[in-house]
């Protein structure tokens, strides 16, 4: 016997403790120019039937890995003697085996719905496929989706709150801008005042919701819009999470071609710290937490929780660009290449010294340096 299950491409970084169960492959509008990972690909929806197969293997896999696990005596940790022990019974290839290992170990409390729009699903389906997955697996205490705004704002708060009963409990909506003009550049194919109703319907249906902005997208001309308006849409929906994910041009994108065609000016790292310091600014009348948890962000211990943390928050900027120039591009470039992870981590480090005079002696300026050595890191 063989058990497999579907696994889409990507979950947020807040999941790295779930189990990934995919209801839809890839992305049903696709046209964002920001964005690289299912470019190439096709959008469909997988059946009810295929679905609950998957959760049925995962179960499966999770049912035999106990059994061993409770007959070694190991004391509950999940070891790779535990995982081939387990393997011996049936000829699942090891990755299904790790991969509900993990969340074993985790204690099966946390799942994901892949991939990029699960809402798309007819409700009655969507509900369905929840429902088993709670009853295979009651551990769990929270699933999670992607969800576009344009789909959210088409369900009826009926529909929202049978799902959310169903089972499902946050939602991930992209966001990125609350500026029409940058909403419309990057081909969102969606506005905000319906990134409004979007949000409002999430939130009064009881989901937990993470909202996403990018600090950046807007480029050097539209920086200002997209912080204001962002700012706005937020203070609208009052989100659960705003999450910020700096805007990158990533090679192959619409966004890096229109930078090529001097049709987008990104901003440098400080500028993107600058954007942000006037979003939280504008922020008002909020309860939502404020978390910077992506690898691309500079300022990763940027956070706290509205209004109380918010000069909290400033204070974290205002240390960066209160630095002297140096110690500035000492931190960028150390951020970029692994040396700080935090702010509050940084002292100088001569290695970091030593690696910012080459990068000026190779490039006309840092700025261009770490666009570099951006590419890489993506």
């Amino acid at each position: 016997m063989s058990y497999h299950f579907e696994l889409g491409p990507i979950r947020p970084p807040s999941e790295a403790n779930s189990i990934l169960l995919r209801v839809t492959r890839n992305c049903p509008w696709n046209k964002c120019t920001f964005c690289h990972t299912y470019k190439e690909t096709r959008f469909s929806r997988r059946t009810v039937k295929d679905v609950m197969k998957d959760i049925d293997s995962i179960h499966c896999i999770a049912e035999r890995i106990i059994d061993v696990l409770n007959s070694s005596g190991g004391g509950g940790v999940i070891d790779e003697v535990i995982i081939n022990n387990a393997i011996k019974l049936d000829n699942t290839p090891e990755y299904y085996y790790q991969q509900v290992a993990f969340w074993l170990q985790n204690k099966m409390k946390t799942a994901f719905l892949q991939d990029a729009n699960s809402l798309i699903l007819k409700t009655s389906d969507l509900v369905d496929i929840l429902s088993y997955f709670k009853e295979k697996f009651p551990s769990i205490e929270r699933i999670t989706t992607y969800a576009r705004a344009k789909t959210v704002s088409k369900k009826t708060k009926d529909e929202l709150i049978e799902i959310r009963k169903a089972g499902l409990s946050r939602i991930h909506i992209g966001m990125e801008s609350g500026s029409d003009k940058v909403l419309d550049f990057i081909k969102k194919g969606v506005n905000a005042s319906e990134q409004i109703l979007a949000g409002k319907n999430a939130v009064n249906a009881g989901f937990d919701l993470s909202e996403y902005y990018m600090p950046g997208l807007g480029g050097k001309g539209l920086s200002e819009e997209n912080a204001i308006e962002s700012a706005r849409v937020l203070n609208e929906i009052n989100p659960t999470f705003i999450r910020i994910r700096s805007a990158v041009p990533i090679p192959g994108t619409g966004l890096s071609q229109a930078m090529s065609d001097n049709l987008w000016t990104p901003l440098s790292e400080e500028e993107k710290v600058k954007e942000l310091r006037l979003f939280i600014e504008n922020l008002n009348g909020i309860t939502s937490s404020l978390l910077s948890d992506h690898m691309m962000n500079l300022l990763e211990d940027l956070g706290g929780k509205f209004p109380e943390d918010k000069e909290k928050m400033l204070s974290i900027i205002d240390k960066f660009l209160n630095m002297s120039t140096e110690n500035k591009e000492n931190y960028i470039i150390g951020r970029r290449l692994g040396y700080y992870r935090y702010i509050s981590e940084f002292t100088p480090d001569p290695r970091v010294e030593n690696i910012r005079s080459q990068l000026k002696k190779k490039f006309s300026s840092i700025d261009e340096a770490i666009s570099e050595i951006l590419k890489n890191y993506i």
